[in-house]
């Protein structure tokens, strides 16, 4: 029953009909026992400062931000976080005391997805792409105490530019690379290997993914953040080479489940959230 005593969260985007966000954290909340509701904005680009004071008279507890607002909206908040504030993208929003606050949990919800399976700390990582979700996770790896990161783009010029960044923000050796010989050179002595380009992402799921199974090693551990198919090309390679795979869905989940921290100061168990989703995708396991 939704009365006046019950706490608005949702998510802002264009378009938002698709996101699976709704589902996970109205599962923990009833779960949990908590007088909550989470609710999907479709919000143009034009109305983002709008939604934004509008959220917050009308007492709104906090948003997820999504695709494209997650740059603009910071021109519209109080408060970044340290990781929010060195991506330069919000995900995450929280309303209180403070103003409107905003969070990244992209990057975290990533190193967390890998962790389940392998420590992060001094290993090497390669990550595929150079746009927002690589720099999310890119800045997050290195905060996690990651050696040796390389960043591989078709376009070198902009993984060099994501580079500079990294390297003016956190004084940390971070290298380039093509999508060439040098890459699988790379990737022979690579513990963690993850995609942040939407190669293989449905509809194009016959997409041939940039490294096969003849560039990976069976120590390896591959990570693709596109989760829509859940078993992209890249992880079937992944499988004939012998090495772990990670689906992009566990991202999604535990970048939920650290905004939902951040609203309530209540970590929800993870299967709350596992659970939910497997529920929306009609799986047996994720």
């Amino acid at each position: 029953m939704i009365t006046g005593k019950t706490n608005v969260f949702g998510i802002i985007g264009d378009p938002v009909e698709h996101s699976l966000s709704p589902g996970m954290h109205n599962a923990a909340f009833k779960e949990l026992g908590m007088d909550n509701i989470y609710v999907p904005f479709q919000v143009k680009a034009e109305h983002l400062e709008d939604a934004i004071l509008g959220a917050q008279s009308l007492g709104v507890k906090g948003f997820n931000v999504t695709i494209p607002h997650k740059t603009e909206v910071i021109n519209y908040l109080d408060y970044l976080d340290i990781a929010a504030g060195l991506i330069g993208a919000v995900n995450t929003i929280e309303f209180g005391k403070n103003g409107a606050v905003g969070h990244n949990t992209d990057g975290i919800g990533a190193v967390m997805a890998i962790e389940e399976v392998t420590p992060v700390k001094n290993k090497k990582v390669v990550i595929l792409g150079a746009g927002g979700a690589s720099r999310a996770i890119a800045f997050q790896l290195l905060l996690s105490g990651v050696d040796n990161l390389v960043i591989a783009n078709r376009t070198v010029e902009k993984a060099g530019e994501l580079k500079t960044d990294l390297v003016e923000k956190l004084d940390h050796e971070v290298r380039v690379s093509g999508l060439d010989e040098n890459l699988t050179q790379e990737l022979s002595d690579t513990a963690i290997l993850i995609n942040t380009t939407p190669v293989g992402m449905y509809p194009n799921v016959d997409e041939k993914p940039v490294v096969t199974a003849e560039m990976m090693h069976p120590d390896m551990v591959v990570n693709d953040i596109v989760y829509n198919p859940l078993k992209t090309g890249l992880l079937n390679e992944a499988d004939k080479a012998g090495a772990k795979s990670i689906s992009g869905i566990k991202m999604l989940m535990y970048q939920g489940v650290e905004a939902f921290k951040i609203w309530t100061g209540i970590e929800p168990p993870v299967e709350i959230f596992q659970r939910a989703l497997m529920n929306e995708l009609d799986l047996d396991e994720i």
